[in-house]
């Protein structure tokens, strides 16, 4: 959906069969308009061709933060697999998690909508973000166990009828922040992009503690600006600033001290 309201925007991931440093890239613009799926289903991205001048600079990385780097990316590219035993518990160990007094009665069940997922298949939802985005919320329930239930139930602040779904805005999230840090060049090529590497060399985990201040974030923005689900598009882009700028503050050294921290619980 864009600023203005009408249909959802749908996105998607565009690593998969290119070379790392290929002229094209997407960003939290090149979004395609679509149905009421966010994320997937056949849907194309939409490519620019990058010119000389358009060359971002890049940042030299030591050793150790290459290496981190090169583990996350790695993490990154793998795609949900429905076929593969450590992907099926992992979304039955989510399930499990976040809804313990019920017992869930397949991987493929009218009960994942309960969640947010767009669907009886979760599997079909994953596709604009990979596992990883599976791996980010099973991090958030298992370390933020409160924040992660407040927001799975929408237990907080004064909510719209219409609320966004939590799954779904979950792998959405995992997205932006993969194209924020630019995490599939070689190199980062903004300042933001370099900030995060120097705390992922710090804590291997950066990216999905990121990923929980970011969740918790974009659900403050959007009490704050009363927002229903025709505004996701644009909470979105407000929570990507507010991140941006809260990485570049001076003296932050962990992203324990970034502001929008405090707003998680355990």
């Amino acid at each position: 959906m864009d600023d203005r309201g009408g249909s959802f925007v749908a996105v998607r991931r565009i690593s998969q069969g290119l070379e790392r440093g290929n002229t094209c890239h997407s960003t939290s613009a090149e979004v395609v308009a679509g149905s009421a799926a966010w994320l997937g289903r056949g849907l194309s991205c939409v490519c620019a061709q990058r010119r000389e001048s358009d060359a971002r600079p890049s940042f030299d990385l030591t050793p150790a933060q290459e290496e981190c780097l090169q583990r996350l990316q790695s993490r990154i590219d793998v795609p949900y697999d429905s076929s593969i035993p450590g992907h099926q518990e992992a979304l039955r160990a989510l399930w499990n998690v976040s809804f313990p007094e019920e017992q869930l009665r397949g991987l493929i069940s009218e009960q994942w909508k309960e969640m947010g997922w767009q669907g009886k298949d979760p599997s079909t939802d994953f596709r604009g973000g990979g596992f990883i985005s599976l791996e980010n919320l099973l991090f958030f329930a298992r370390n933020f166990p409160k924040s992660f239930r407040d927001l799975l139930r929408k237990q907080e602040g004064d909510r719209s009828v219409w609320e966004y779904p939590f799954a779904v805005a979950g792998v959405n999230i995992t997205f932006m922040l993969v194209q924020m840090l630019d995490l599939e060049a070689v190199k980062p090529r903004t300042l933001v992009g370099a900030t995060f590497l120097k705390f992922l060399a710090e804590n291997e985990s950066a990216f999905d503690l990121l990923y929980c201040i970011t969740f918790k974030l974009m659900d403050h923005q959007w009490l704050a600006m009363r927002a229903s689900y025709m505004d996701f598009n644009a909470v979105m882009k407000s929570t990507r600033r507010q991140l941006e700028e809260e990485l570049l503050l001076e003296d932050i050294t962990r992203l324990e001290e970034l502001p929008s921290y405090k707003l998680l619980s355990r």
